[in-house]
């Protein structure tokens, strides 16, 4: 047995031994109490004091057996700091694993709060209504309960801009109509709690988001619904190349094809049908985006993954790209006539059946609705020359897919085309 060694063998000197603090105090002096011992030194008996002895235990290293913890550490053993903050750590796990369920600590999830439940309005079973240009659609808003002194609202947000505009106002008794909507809009009054919108002969521009809304007071409420009409997309660039097209002008010649600028989301609907064009362009809300399916070189490179890539927002002013056009069902026929024209003589022919030369916008309507299927090359309104394909051949472009294929915008003069031709119904 060792006594008095210190942890390098030496030995301490007795020291004489200092009176307690209640000593100090019964006679009447004020000394502190003494200060723990630092590691490695000696206590007042000249034993060397070891790291990790309780103060209040004051025992021998010589004269303490050794006694193995349920950690398995020996008592009395000096652990290096990072063995003994491993200890502690397993510690502290096996704790919170039998700590039981009940002290465990909830959070809330952050975010934003859940809508407040409608009071009065019924939440519409479908939150988008699916149409045709030219049809009739009708929102569904329907109360179930009138509360007293309430109005009825109608509005539309334009994709554009973003701006609400009202369309109709109602009491259940008296309504009013509001903006360029106002000719083709009522309300269907199929019942007293019934306010819901109906708009007929739907047009390219009624698309986007509507909203009904019950204001009463402080307890205002509403519902939204989304009006989908349903089209094609279609890349439009002038006859003088691409990237011609500010977007003011890339909005004028998709109106002038008989279409509309496309929204994202209609854009992004082709892309999934399989729109796949490198030419970048604009869309109504002023970004500028182009839809890859195959990823090759000169579209980005092979190793970005297939999408409708964006430029973002553009200046609308000085920024010039192609513009991507939406059209949807017609009103009217397109037909072909045969025959070698130039593209005055294919315009004479069509006037001369009553008819008018077919824009780009209403051939790609022809093309998705009619299944108008011709491999023939014919004049449209703007100088150009396509034909629709909806059973791809190997003699009419050797292309896999169905489409409107294009010969670009040859002479005016050249009398080698026929002529595709549009009346109304």
């Amino acid at each position: 047995m060792v006594t008095g060694q210190g942890l390098a063998g030496s030995t301490c000197s007795p020291r004489p031994r200092v009176p307690s603090s209640r000593q100090h105090r019964n006679a009447g002096l004020a000394f502190p109490e003494p200060s723990a011992p630092r590691w490695g030194s000696c206590d007042g008996d000249g034993t060397r004091r070891v790291p990790g002895q309780d103060a209040h235990w004051r025992r021998w290293i010589g004269t303490v057996a050794p006694q193995r913890t349920w950690l398995g550490t020996v008592r009395g053993t000096v652990l290096p700091p990072a063995l003994r903050m491993h200890r502690l750590l397993l510690l502290g796990s096996l704790w919170l694993l039998a700590a039981p369920p009940a002290s465990s600590i909830f959070q809330r999830p952050t975010g934003s709060p859940a809508p407040p439940r409608l009071q009065y309005l019924l939440e519409p079973l479908h939150a988008a209504v699916h149409t045709q240009r030219g049809a009739t659609a009708t929102l569904p808003c329907v109360l179930r309960a009138l509360p007293r002194n309430y109005r009825v609202k109608w509005s539309k947000v334009e994709p554009a801009n973003y701006r609400e505009n009202i369309i109709i106002i109602t009491n259940g008794l008296y309504h009013k109509n509001y903006g360029p909507l106002s000719p083709r809009v009522r309300l269907r009054h199929s019942h007293r709690y019934d306010a819901s919108l109906t708009i007929t002969n739907v047009a390219l521009e009624d698309e986007g988001r509507y909203r009904c809304q019950l204001v009463n007071g402080l307890e205002d409420e509403s519902v939204s619904l989304t009006l989908h009409l349903e089209g094609v997309v279609f890349p439009y660039q002038p006859s003088n190349g691409r990237y011609k097209f500010n977007y003011h002008e890339a909005k004028r010649a998709c109106e002038q094809q008989d279409s509309r600028l496309a929204t994202y989301q209609q854009l992004y609907k082709a892309w999934t049908e399989g729109l796949d064009w490198c030419n970048a362009g604009w869309i109504l809300d002023g970004t500028v985006h182009y839809p890859i399916i195959n990823s090759r070189e000169p579209c980005g490179g092979r190793l970005l993954l297939p999408g409708v890539r964006t430029y973002g927002a553009r200046d609308k002013q000085k920024d010039r790209f192609d513009a991507f056009c939406f059209t949807s069902a017609l009103q009217g026929q397109v037909y072909f006539i045969r025959g070698h024209l130039n593209f005055k003589e294919a315009g004479q022919a069509c006037r001369n059946h009553g008819a008018a030369i077919a824009k780009v916008g209403q051939l790609y309507s022809a093309w998705k609705f009619s299944q108008l299927d011709r491999c023939d090359g014919g004049w449209l309104a703007d100088g150009s020359v396509r034909y629709p394909i909806t059973t791809p051949r190997e003699r009419c472009g050797g292309l896999p897919d169905p489409g409107v294929r294009s010969f670009g915008f040859p002479s005016k003069e050249l009398r080698t085309y026929g002529t595709y031709c549009f009346v109304e119904k």
